[in-house]
């Protein structure tokens, strides 16, 4: 689900108030949560799950093309731990088949598509 999806998504669900104001609250909700990682705060939201950073200390990598080593900074990422109720919640989706055979992410990553028996 992409940000405009979800805007989409809530603006439907929510006909009692314009596009414009759902658009605004999902973007001042999403610079809020942005502004607070990267100032170093935690944000917790209950049943769902929190998000912080993890310090990624510096360490030698290599360029892919040449096979040069590279030294990488160290650096702060962000980072998503699902809360119970979440994790429960997809699990229980799984069980009862409710996924396809294939588990994918976006349309536009790169990223190869997941096998649900990889997803433990």
């Amino acid at each position: 689900m992409t940000k405009s999806e979800l805007i989409d998504i809530l603006a439907a669900d929510q006909d009692h108030l314009p596009y414009k104001d759902v658009e605004e609250a999902v973007r001042k909700i999403l610079e809020r949560m942005s502004t607070a990682l990267a100032t170093g705060e935690r944000i917790e939201i209950r049943g769902f799950g929190s998000f912080s950073l993890h310090y990624r200390p510096p360490r030698i990598g290599r360029n892919p093309k040449t096979g040069e080593s590279v030294a990488l900074a160290a650096k702060y990422v962000p980072h998503f731990k699902p809360g119970k109720e979440l994790r429960d919640r997809v699990n229980q989706a799984f069980q009862h088949s409710q996924w396809p055979d294939q588990v994918s992410s976006s349309e536009d990553d790169d990223a190869p598509n997941v096998p649900m028996s990889a997803l433990g």
